[in-house]
């Protein structure tokens, strides 16, 4: 037998034998999240660690109930023999990053490896992030000419709600949520109707009531401002400046009192000026009413755009989350003698 042919036939054996075995099983890591909305979020994150090792199944905690939230991922979780080896939770971080251990919640998410968090307020705040906000307009209008600069408003906006800010998490950090609880802060920050021939008008308003809230506060509490002014300097580790103020607040504050507040005008204009050119452009009434058609066929409402937003990746605190992972899947790796 000649050495080619035995060596094809020694390769179709190998080839044959590599079908024949059994292929290492993947292993499955169940993530619990809060709620529906929150899947396509998480599946973004954790496709990314996907191997031929192993996979994610990103659901809901509770297979016997409509049950959703925070407490029902964390209940169904730390407890669990499973943790850590084939089960995580993913949560909203809410103020828990920000209290650093001051109460026994934050302390059982910020200490454990297998609870992944948002750092930021919650997933909201990720969708509203200022830099693709922008492109969420140009998917919702299929308009791409800019008419307000988002990154700037937000940078604004921030570094207004910033000192009010840090005495609501102060307070909070003191476990003392009545006298300055979260609703109250988020009456002084919200905006009213925004004029886009004065955009920065609105914050003007927003100032005045965060301006008297502050002045109230300093005047009740004047023995704690300069605490209030380290719980700044120590927060900037966590991320937290004065411009990125709108990261940690309550993210469907920030959704729905916020920037909807912003795209609902920036797409309405959009559009309309979209409809005008097609009118401009049309050669005769047929030609206007099938282009007409055509284009508002074509657009999406803005607030699904938004919840569909995935241009956070390069946020900061994107970049943290993917790191947790990382360090996650090591210490499964370690704890699987891999």
């Amino acid at each position: 037998m000649s050495l080619t042919l035995r060596h094809n036939l020694t390769s179709a054996y190998l080839d044959a034998a590599r079908k024949l075995s059994p292929r290492k099983k993947r292993r499955r890591i169940v993530a619990y999240v809060e709620s529906y909305d929150d899947v396509a979020f998480w599946r973004t994150l954790l496709s990314e660690f996907e191997t031929d090792e192993c996979y994610f199944q990103v659901m809901l905690p509770s297979q016997t109930s409509l049950s959703k939230g925070k407490k029902v991922v964390l209940l169904n979780t730390l407890n669990a023999d499973e943790l850590g080896s084939s089960l995580i939770a993913c949560v909203d971080s809410d103020y828990d990053f920000l209290l650093q251990g001051a109460t026994a919640l934050s302390r059982r998410i910020n200490e454990n490896p297998f609870v992944l968090q948002t750092f930021g307020y919650a997933i909201e705040n990720y969708l509203c992030y200022a830099e693709s906000l922008h492109d969420v307009c140009v998917q919702s209008t299929l308009n791409d000419r800019q008419l307000l600069d988002f990154p700037e408003f937000m940078r604004r906006y921030s570094r207004i709600a910033y000192p009010l800010f840090l005495w609501n998490i102060w307070f909070y950090r003191k476990r003392d949520t009545n006298t300055f609880p979260m609703h109250e802060f988020h009456l002084c920050v919200r905006l009213q109707d925004v004029s886009l021939r004065q955009p920065y008008q609105c914050l003007d308003e927003m100032k005045r009531h965060v301006d008297k809230k502050l002045s109230e506060l300093r005047t009740r509490f004047s023995q704690s401002i300069e605490h209030v002014a380290a719980l700044g300097e120590e927060l900037v580790k966590l991320g937290l400046t004065p411009d990125t103020t709108y990261l940690y607040i309550q993210g469907h504050h920030i959704m729905d009192n916020v920037v909807m507040k912003l795209l609902n005008p920036v797409c309405t204009q959009l559009r309309r000026e979209r409809e005008k050119e097609i009118k401009r452009l049309a050669r005769h009434d047929e030609q206007f009413h099938n282009e007409l058609t055509s284009y508002e066929n074509s657009l999406a409402a803005v607030q699904l755009m938004l919840k569909k937003n995935d241009g956070y990746k390069s946020l900061y605190l994107y970049q943290w989350m993917r790191q947790e992972v990382e360090e996650m899947l090591g210490m499964k790796d370690m704890e699987n003698g891999e």
